[in-house]
């Protein structure tokens, strides 16, 4: 079912393109035929740093991409730090959609990057705390982490080292 809705979703960007095309808007066509280029930033509510969110927001921002942002929490509330970074890429244009999960952050970065082919680096927090809310039943994930389709990113924060 995936794989026709990314198909459909591919057909209908190729036919408002060409349709760009027709009317002149030739760059506009372009653009949109491009292929899309994401960067998966994954944070956890309570565990969020500035650094990450900024590192983050000035690579997509300098290579074009679409920010992901995986947040994990047990709660439905957004995390301050988040909300007003959401705020500033509002504010600043940046694309980007936001990807609520709750349980292992670990897994839900793995079970994203899986199913999403146009991610192409994921941005986290240092990763000393990636096992918690895991539980003894996920002893496979660090196999798995080590089949990450995509290059990991590991903020830290020196300061606090």
């Amino acid at each position: 079912m995936k794989k026709f809705k990314r198909t459909f979703r591919e057909i209908e960007t190729a036919m408002a393109a060409a349709a760009f095309a027709e009317a002149g808007e030739f760059n506009t066509a372009r653009e949109m035929m491009k292929e899309e280029r994401r960067v998966l930033l994954a944070v956890r509510y309570g565990q969020i740093d500035k650094k990450t969110l900024r590192y983050a927001y000035n690579t997509a921002k300098r290579i074009g991409a679409t920010l992901d942002i995986l947040y994990v929490s047990s709660i439905d509330t957004i995390d301050y730090v988040l909300g007003q970074f959401i705020a500033e890429l509002k504010e600043e244009g940046l694309f980007h959609r936001l990807i609520r999960k709750n349980g292992c952050l670990k897994k839900q970065i793995i079970d994203y990057t899986n199913s999403e082919k146009d991610i192409l680096f994921v941005v986290i927090e240092s990763s000393e705390n990636l096992d918690i809310d895991c539980g003894l039943k996920n002893r496979n994930l660090s196999e798995n982490w080590d089949k990450l389709k995509c290059p990991l990113v590991v903020v830290m924060d020196t300061a606090r080292s």
